[in-house]
């Protein structure tokens, strides 16, 4: 009795061994040598899973002790001119046999019932591909109205039997791996294909928005290694969401928890909103970043992540948290010109402009002046002052270069200031933050729009841009005053 407990338990220990282990078995007669490669879709690239040689009998062996992320998979074939595409999902111990002679017919999978599914998907498509770029070309070709009619009847017929088909996949397997896959390739249809007026476009757009997610549950993490998920969030986030950051995080946060039980999908989505948003593409976006790790990363949710990384969002945080939209300003205590106390909320204004910059950056030297243009041609006479602070590692040895270039440029409406090493040293031995941090001064110039009670209305925008912008408040003000 004890021997039969002792088999059916080392049966048993083996079963779960052998389901970890991972074994891909490449067999091709058109290779003797070489190396092949085991690869994986993510986004628009192939990502090397594994390597292994050819044998001179024409087979390759990938193998490990562990399991493969299920998702669509290609084995790049050697001189990584030819590949084929197929489909991991629970099953790990598979066989594929390739002839290069016609890699979509002659392919064979075995072990994978989820591959007989794709390549009978594929033969399909490629027919049916076929036909439809047939009845495309005669259709430009048509000389007559009757010809264009007919061919544009027949390349409906087609696509119509082509969507078909992949729902017949989705509703007759639904739990396949095609079928998730085919859902989250899904496209939403349109209310009005041709809109007549701006409602109607309102309408396609808020309808396509509400589904674009339909076929996706972000708790299958098969979807994740493949061509056409990564671009479908791109999309959403960048395309289809209003570019507002509590709209973002609010979409961000609802993904999030539909992925809390798939930890693969989990990781994924926050691994690409917080590279998204860390050097955001609009101004005000750093706060979703912020949220992020306020949220997630301080927690220590994302323990996959290695310390240098951690250490690389912890900081970036940090230089961001002060100087959010909307934020009140940090004091600046600074010296003047004249050696004399020259803080930045003694600063009365409208508008108050803040510079940090260098007098031996470049760019500085051809932004500075042109700022100074249109501050004494517009901005000057619309209440608005300028707070130009020197941003330099080494100020002592590049105070006199300034007061030069103050002088030079007739920079004596500004309320230039500087640093001293006695105010530094202060406020490092009370271990405040600096105002690098407090600003995020990585380059120079960085400028700075606040409104009257110092709170940030813009950040890190050229001078054109924050004259236009300018010239927007001006006119709501005059508007809302002329309304009044």
């Amino acid at each position: 009795m004890k021997r039969h407990l002792f088999i059916l338990a080392a049966t048993f220990i083996n079963a779960i061994a052998q389901a970890q282990n991972y074994k891909v078995t490449l067999q091709t007669s058109q290779y003797k040598s070489g190396i092949a490669y085991l690869t994986y879709h993510m986004g628009k690239n192939l990502n090397v899973e594994d390597s292994a040689a050819v044998t001179n009998k024409g087979i390759a062996i990938f193998t490990g002790k562990r399991t493969l992320p299920a998702g669509i998979y290609a084995l790049v074939l050697p001189g990584k001119s030819k590949s084929v595409d197929f489909l991991i999902d629970r099953e790990q111990q598979i066989t594929i046999s390739i002839d290069t002679t016609d890699l979509l017919s002659k392919t064979v999978v075995t072990g994978s019932p989820a591959n007989v599914l794709l390549q009978q998907y594929q033969k399909t498509i490629a027919s049916k591909a076929q036909l439809l770029e047939a009845e495309k070309k005669a259709y430009s070709a048509a000389t007559t109205k009757k010809d264009s009619s007919l061919h544009e009847v027949n390349y409906n017929k087609f696509n119509k039997e082509l969507n078909e088909y992949r729902n017949n996949i989705i509703k007759n397997q639904p739990k396949s791996m095609m079928a998730a896959l085919l859902n989250a390739m899904k496209d939403p249809a349109v209310l009005n294909n041709i809109p007549q007026t701006h409602n109607d476009s309102l309408q396609n757009y808020y309808y396509y928005k509400t589904h674009y997610w339909d076929g996706v549950t972000f708790m299958d993490e098969r979807i994740i290694r493949t061509p056409f998920f990564l671009p479908k969030l791109e999309r959403y986030y960048r395309e289809l969401m209003v570019q507002q950051p509590d709209s973002i995080i609010k979409e961000a946060d609802y993904q999030l928890l539909l992925a809390r039980s798939c930890p693969e999908m989990y990781k994924f989505l926050l691994n690409w909103l917080t590279d998204e948003y860390i050097s955001p593409k609009y101004m005000g976006q750093d706060a979703v970043f912020v949220h992020l790790f306020e949220k997630y990363h301080s927690k220590g949710i994302s323990n996959w992540l290695n310390e240098k990384q951690m250490e690389t969002i912890s900081r970036r945080a940090y230089m961001l948290m002060a100087n959010l939209l909307g934020a009140k300003a940090a004091d600046l205590e600074m010296v003047d010109t004249a050696g004399k106390s020259a803080s930045l909320y003694n600063v009365a204004a409208d508008f108050t402009v803040v510079v940090f910059w260098d007098p031996t950056c470049g760019h500085c030297k051809e932004e500075i002046p042109r700022m100074d243009s249109i501050y004494k041609a517009s901005w000057k006479a619309n209440g608005v002052k300028m707070y130009a602070v020197l941003s330099a590692d080494s100020k002592d040895d590049l105070k006199q270069e300034w007061l030069k270039y103050i002088r030079q440029h007739n920079l004596s409406d500004w309320v230039n200031v500087y640093q001293t090493k006695e105010i530094e040293t202060a406020i490092t031995t009370a271990q405040k933050p600096g105002y690098r941090q407090l600003y995020d001064v990585t380059l120079t110039p960085t400028v700075y729009l606040l409104d009257k009670d110092k709170r940030i209305i813009a950040k890190k925008l050229t001078w054109q841009q924050l004259d236009e912008l300018l010239q927007v408040k001006w006119k709501l003000k005059t508007n809302k005053l002329k309304s009044g």
